[in-house]
This record gives structure tokens, sequence and C-alpha cells, in this order.
């Protein structure tokens, strides 16, 4: 009788394999921490937009979990063209926020879901001609995307640290004083650590700052105390409702963050792998990115992309093992159908996060540099990558500065530098003639 093979001891810096536990829990919990602040908060935001509170709001925080969990595991196993088959954390995300809020105060949440649904058809097909379209997006471009998606993340690092708008200790010396050790942690582990003390740094600096928090104030738990044990979602809870305004502007932004995915992929295998992601790598990941925010919608959850953050942190410990990820999959899966244990993962503070995390957007950005430059970086380059981030960062900062245009055109290019970057950059890498190779 034929024995089954036993599992394949591996390293963490290798995709296939099982690494030490003692490697892999913290590694993986280290993506779960790291990505719960972005996968909760877009289901809290939301639900204040359209008026929903109680069960329904904790039904729209587990859903998040739960297809954040789902839609990571595609990627990592994909079925058939869905999924990209690398470590990449995939979920509910804040690109999509602000128009997600404009769409919901306006109409409501059954408008969203099904915008919704029509934006991740939308992502599939320009997943389906990734390989035509990607002559659009060569490392340039790319880059220049990338390190605005890096500048982008700033403004939210620091509004944690601050201790998160609206919370009643934002901008205390006691949240700024956890921030900060939270950081230092991270710095001195990073730089100093060895083993698992280094690969897990953010981890490590979340816990430190976490404990802080504790006598000072910070953390409340009393939603633990009100949380339920377990529940399962079940389909089409929350009405789904088809709005042409509605889907006209979330289109734009899936095509947009459609690039933005080809741009966190990029990063995952150059910071990871030493090389450039290929064309069904791509078309799996934007495909499955679109396909799990069809199928989310249908539970009541928001659009799907994939974690900058997350991609950061790979940039700087170069963890690509598959089983890490899948670890951190099942962890966010658990917490998604036990409430209880979703709510002790929001009451994490901010200001731990905003600390930890400082430094992975700061790699996000670099990592854009790192692309921009790999190729010559003449005057041509220079005035694709500044004129670029000028106007999509410009634009962005400067409030009401669409406001007599329609309310759709502010929604999609006035919220998010990414967007006008990425037009931009595309359109002036077709315009611009390139140099003669045999120039100096």
């Amino acid at each position: 009788m034929k024995q089954a093979a036993p599992f394949k001891r591996a390293t963490v810096f290798q995709y296939e394999g099982v690494p030490p536990l003692g490697q892999m829990v913290p590694l993986g919990l280290q993506h779960v921490v790291a990505a719960v602040v972005g996968i909760v908060t877009p289901a809290i935001m939301i639900a204040g937009s359209c008026g929903i509170t109680g069960a329904d709001q904790t039904l729209l925080i587990q859903v998040s979990l739960l297809v954040t969990a789902v839609a990571t595991l595609i990627q990592l196993f994909p079925i058939g063209p869905i999924g990209s088959r690398l470590p990449v954390i995939m979920g509910i995300s804040f690109a999509y926020v602000p128009t997600l809020q404009a769409i919901g105060q306006q109409f409501g949440l059954p408008e969203i879901l099904g915008a919704e649904i029509i934006g991740g058809i939308v992502a599939i097909l320009f997943g389906i001609f990734v390989k035509q379209i990607r002559v659009l997006f060569p490392p340039l471009v790319t880059g220049t995307v990338i390190f605005t998606i890096g500048l982008s993340l700033y403004p939210t690092a620091i509004k944690y640290m601050a201790g998160g708008v609206g919370k009643p200790d934002y901008a205390s010396p006691k949240s700024w004083l956890v921030a900060i050790i939270t950081f230092l942690v991270v710095l001195i582990l990073q730089n100093f650590g060895k083993g698992v003390l280094k690969l897990g740094a953010i981890l490590w600096g979340i816990i430190v700052g976490y404990v802080i928090s504790i006598p000072l104030g910070l953390v409340e738990f009393s939603a633990v105390g009100q949380a339920g044990l377990f529940q399962v979602p079940t389909p089409m809870h929350f009405e789904i409702a088809f709005e042409p305004s509605a889907i006209v502007s979330l289109a734009i932004v899936y095509m947009v963050n459609a690039v933005q995915t080809i741009g966190d992929l990029s990063s995952t295998t150059i910071g990871g792998m030493d090389r450039m992601p290929t064309d069904k790598e791509l078309r799996g990941g934007i495909v499955g990115q679109g396909v799990m925010s069809v199928v989310g919608a249908l539970f009541g959850g928001l659009p799907t992309a994939s974690y900058s953050q997350n991609v950061g942190i790979i940039t700087v410990n170069r963890v690509i093992n598959r089983a890490v990820f899948v670890f951190a999959a099942v962890v966010l899966a658990v917490a998604g159908f036990v409430p209880k244990i979703a709510s002790i993962l929001t009451t994490i503070p901010q200001s731990v996060i905003g600390g930890a995390t400082v430094s992975v957007f700061a790699m996000i950005t670099m990592t854009g540099v790192s692309m921009i430059t790999s190729e010559r970086f003449d005057m041509r380059a220079r005035t694709v990558v500044g004129l670029s981030v000028a106007l999509g960062v410009g634009i962005s900062q400067v409030q009401g500065c669409l406001a007599g245009f329609p309310e759709w055109v502010t929604m999609v290019f006035g919220s998010s530098p990414v967007v006008v970057t990425a037009i931009m950059a595309i359109f002036l890498n077709l315009i611009l003639p390139k140099p003669n190779p045999e120039s100096v």
C-alpha cells in the first residue's frame, strides 16, 4: 500500500513546503495584524454611511474577514484561471472607500453591492486581456503607480499614529507615545534583530505597543463581551440594486485598482522573488480579485484588492512561503465565523498599527523608486514620473478643486492620487518620444 508523502520541509524564503511552526505562526500572525484594521474599518465606515447598525454591522465585519480569507486562499491555490499562485493577502480594501461612501450616502448599501457586482465583472475582463494591456504598464509606469501608492499611504499611517481621526485620544501625547514606542521596536528589530525577531519585527512591535496601550486606557474591551460565539453568514441577506451612476463611478475605480494590483503583484515578485510577474500571474490575480468581488457582494462583502501593506512586509522580510499565508487566511476565516475573535482583533489601537506599518509604507514607496530607476532614468522618465505624481498628489490634496464638475468626477479623480497618477503615467509614456538608443 502506497504511503502518503510527508510534508516537505522548507524555509520561509521558499514558496513550497512547510516551514517550522515557530516561524510560520508569528510570521502568519504578522500578516493578520497588518491587514486586520484595513479589513474591518471599511465595513465600519460604510455601515455608518448607510445607516447600518447592530447585528447587520457585525455581519458586514464578519463577511469582510471571510471574503479576505477566501480571496487570499484563491490567490494561493488557483482554481483554473482564477488566482495568481503568489504569496499575497487580498481582501476588503480602503482603496474603494471614498467612492463607496459617496454611493452609500446618496443611495444605500443595495446600490453599493449592485455596482460592486458590475465592477467585479469589469475587473475580470481587465484581467483576461491583461497580456494585451500590459504593454501600457512598463516598469516606468508601474513604478510610478507603486511610488504614489506608498505616498498616498503616509497620511493614513500618520492618522493612525495620532490615534485615529475621530477617536477620543486622537493627537494626544499618549497615542503618539505608544506609536513611537511601537515604531522604535520595529525599527530596532528590523535592523539589529536576528532570526524570528527580525522576520517578525512588525508583529513584535504591535505586541509591545498593545501591552503598553492597556494601562494607558487605549484598549476598549466592551465590544468583546457583547460579541457572539459563532455565526455563519448567508447569501442575499442584504438587498442588491443597480444604479447606473454608481456603477459607472465604481467601475472606473475597479479599473484603476486593477492597475494597483499589477503594481502590488510586481512588488511581491520583485521584492520577494527577484523577478517580474508573468502574464499568467497577473491575469489570475486580477481575475481572482474580480470574482471575489462578485461573490462577496452576494454576502454583503465590499470590493476586494491586494493589500499594499502586506506586500510591503514581503519586501522587508522576503518571506514568501505559502504556508505562512495559508495560516494567516485560516486565522481570518476563524475570526469571520467567531464574532468574539473578530472583536478582539479590532481592539488593537490605531496608534499601534500606525507605528508598526509606517516603515512598511516607506518600503512600498522605495520599491516604486527601484522600479522607476531600473531602466534609463533620463529626461523623458523624469517627465513621466514628475508630472504624473504632481497632478495625482496635487489634485487629491486640494479639496474642492474639482467642485465645478459632476460629483462622480470628484469621487473618482479627487479622492485618491493613484487614479490621476496612473492615467497620466500611461498617457505620457505613450505620447512622449523615446530617445534614440544610440544617443548618449
